[in-house]
């Protein structure tokens, strides 16, 4: 499905002392890349704010005059897109994933916002489509409409609409645009609307990719971004050949086995293998000899004993 995205990154982050809020970091990753790891397959990615790195290329543009408010931003961000479907996100949702972007682009029921029949769109939605779009709805209600994908031709036209009637789009609030537009609501997992607006929500946030349940998953994904690596990680397999290597070799063996079976499956992938079964593959040799190994080792120590028995 062909989109273009919108980041909006230029706000004034009043009530986080008027910190760069994109740049904030969680999880050691700013706000702002992980919001664009969410979308890694839009065609053209626009940055509403200023420049600053970023984990991945992006188009930068700014409102004029800068600081005009969240539909003068929308509108400064528009007029670099040509796609037919516009994803449009703020730079401060630590916890935005791809299943809520592809869900949002292709909301259950039918047609959906990409033409679809929403095979693949998932959690659900708490209207049926929107022929201009699809709103994400966070878990207290309330419609977020910047986790959103809107049709780009009655987007331009109520922003059009909007800049007659009021001279310009200054200080607008984005409700008097989306209230002229025809949106499904949908719902996906929970944390996808959480946004970072105080030093309270950015500790919150930090805290909670902590947490024991998900730690290893959200550090999976801040390594797999940090080495641009795009691969599904079996974490269960990997863990039980480090602990097949650190029971049954020794402790260091853990990390060093894991390494090497990476090696060994970028090697496999490089000659056209897929890499997910190039991993498994290795993972599975690798088990195997540390299971030999402490199975040999087992039978001479049973062996010394019964010698000095």
């Amino acid at each position: 499905m062909s989109y273009d995205a919108i980041v909006l990154a230029g706000g004034a982050a009043r009530r986080l002392d008027g910190a760069d809020k994109p740049a904030l970091s969680v999880g050691g990753r700013a706000l702002l890349d992980r919001v664009l790891d969410a979308c890694p397959d839009a065609r053209t990615t626009v940055v509403v704010g200023s420049r600053r790195p970023t984990a991945r290329p992006v188009r930068w543009t700014r409102e004029d005059p800068p600081g005009g408010g969240p539909v003068a931003a929308l509108d400064a961000g528009l007029r670099q897109t040509t796609a037919e479907l516009v994803l449009v996100l703020s730079a401060d949702l630590p916890f935005l994933d791809r299943d809520t972007v592809r869900t949002l682009l292709n909301p259950p029921g039918a047609g959906g916002v990409g033409g679809t029949d929403g095979a693949g769109g998932a959690p659900g939605t708490d209207t049926a489509p929107g022929t201009d779009g699809a709103m994400l709805r966070d878990p207290d209600g309330r419609d977020q409409p910047l986790v959103a994908a809107y049709r780009a031709e009655p987007l331009r036209r109520e922003i059009a609409l909007l800049a007659a009637e009021h001279g310009n789009l200054t200080g607008l609030p984005l409700r008097a645009l989306t209230a002229e537009l025809d949106l499904a609501r949908v719902t996906t997992q929970p944390l996808a609307s959480f946004d970072c607006d105080t030093w309270d929500d950015l500790a919150a946030a930090r805290a909670r990719i902590r947490e024991h349940g998900t730690v290893l998953d959200q550090w999976i994904t801040a390594v797999k971004n940090e080495l641009g690596v795009d691969l599904a990680v079996d974490t269960k397999t990997l863990l039980d050949l480090a602990r097949d290597a650190a029971h049954g070799v020794a402790r260091p063996a853990a990390p060093l086995t894991t390494f090497l079976v990476g090696y060994a499956a970028a090697q496999a992938a490089a000659t056209g293998a897929d890499p997910a079964q190039a991993v498994a593959e290795a993972s599975r040799k690798a088990a195997d000899l540390a299971l030999r190994w402490a199975a040999e080792a087992e039978a001479d120590d049973a062996a010394e004993q019964n010698g000095s028995g």
